[in-house]
Formats: C-alpha cells, structure tokens, sequence
C-alpha cells in the first residue's frame, strides 16, 4: 500500500537525529514539503547533505519567543506535525533537582503544547483541518526506575494529546500519540544499552526484545497523517513491544 503526502507540509520537531530524523526523511520521500526542526545545526546540515529538499530551521524550542520567531512563517501553513523533541535525563527520584526537572517539562510538554498552538492557529485559520502526532513513551503507563521526571513527562504528553483532540477535533484536527518502548537510537543506547538494566524491560515485553529501528514508528506515524487514519481521533498507539501488557 503507497502513501503519497504529495501537496503536503509537515514540520517535524527534534528532527536532527533518531526518530526526528527518520520521519522527515520517511515523509520527504512520500513527497511531503518538511521542515526540519532541531538546535544543532551540525545535524541540520547532515540532513540537508541526505536530502537537500528539506527545508531547515534551527531554534531551541525551550526558548518561547525564538520559537514564535522562527515558526512565524514555516509553521502557519503546515498540514502534518510531528513533536518528537524530547530530553532525557536519568536520575533516581532522590535526586531530581529543579533544573532538571523545569528542562524536561520544558522540551517534553511544554515545546510540544507551543509549537501546536502555533500550527493549530494556521490549520483554523485555513480552515482545512490538519494531523498532529505526539512523540510520546510507554513510560507514560509505566513506571521505570531512575526516570522520575521522564515518565511524569510522557503522561503529561499523553493527556495534553488527549485534550487537545478534544478541543481541536472540531476544526478536524486529528490528534494521536506514538507511544514506542525503547528504540535504539542514541536517547535509547543512553538508558538501556546496558544489557542487565535492559533484561528488566524486556522480560516483561511479549516478544523478548526492544524495537530495534524505528521503521515500525514510522509505519505508524504515516499511518495517522493518512486519509487511512482519519477515523483514529484520538488513538494511543504502542507499536511493537508491550510492556503495558504485563503490568
């Protein structure tokens, strides 16, 4: 089955690496106008040299106003959003400090909040409804050892995507989170490229292992901003491996 996003502008957040980088290039090859979005500028020039029709913006989502700034234009006139921007800092609960805590709200929710108001705003103001797909985790359903402010994140995320396909779907606005366990990319490796740490995950997943690409996130995300997705408003989806089956 062929998805095409021929026509289509999707802006795509915390696209220099990982799972952001593999959904601007999946949706640029499907034919989609992407914007990149990511701070380092070392990663946006590397995706540029993979694909030179993506169109780049480099800001730090954390900072409100270059944010507004940078999205002024690129973000009034998108049909497809992905916030995948995410941070991960490990520590246990004892240990969480303040700026650990206001740099993980900021990026995991409050960046994702932002940057949809702002594309929302274009998609009503057009008038021809829109996709948004949230970056969440199953550390959302789950508790995990040493992620305090991680997992307190992800279900913040996870409501916010429930309230705002609440409140958007009425300007037929779908909203829906991707919630992967671990994928290997470099935030993954991070946490648990350890292999006793990662035994204590994957003895509770059905299959016996993580997710080793992020294809099946990817397949899922297309799936959402397809006219094959339009009924699934608003959908949770655990793709792969599920932890959330045995707690």
């Amino acid at each position: 089955m062929e998805i095409s996003f021929a026509g289509k502008r999707a802006l795509v957040t915390g696209a220099g690496k990982g799972i952001g980088r593999g959904t601007a290039l999946a949706l640029a090859r499907c034919g989609a106008e992407v914007v990149a979005v990511t701070r380092t500028r070392a990663d946006l020039d590397s995706l540029l040299l993979e694909c030179p029709s993506i169109r780049p913006v480099c800001v730090d989502l954390g900072d409100w106003g270059a944010t507004e700034e940078a999205l002024r234009e690129a973000g009034g006139n998108v049909d497809l959003l992905v916030n995948n921007a995410a941070y991960a800092m490990l520590q246990p609960f004892l240990e969480v400090t303040p700026d650990q805590f206001d740099i993980s709200f900021n990026i995991n929710v409050k960046a994702a909040l932002h940057v949809s108001q702002i594309v929302a705003r274009g998609m009503k103001a057009r008038g021809t409804g829109g996709s948004i797909v949230n970056i969440s985790s199953q550390a959302s359903q789950c508790a995990l050892r040493d992620h305090t402010v991680y997992c307190a994140t992800k279900g913040a995320l996870d409501m916010l995507t429930k309230v705002m396909a609440l409140e958007l779907g009425p300007y037929q606005i779908r909203v829906n989170s991707v919630n992967p366990t671990v994928v290997m990319t470099e935030m993954g490796r991070l946490g648990w490229s350890d292999p006793g740490k990662a035994k204590t995950m994957t003895s509770r997943i059905p299959l016996g292992r993580f997710a080793g690409h992020i294809h099946a996130v990817l397949l899922l995300i297309s799936y959402l901003y397809s006219a094959f997705g339009k009924y699934s408003d608003p959908l949770t989806c655990f793709p792969f491996c599920y932890i959330t089956a045995l707690f």
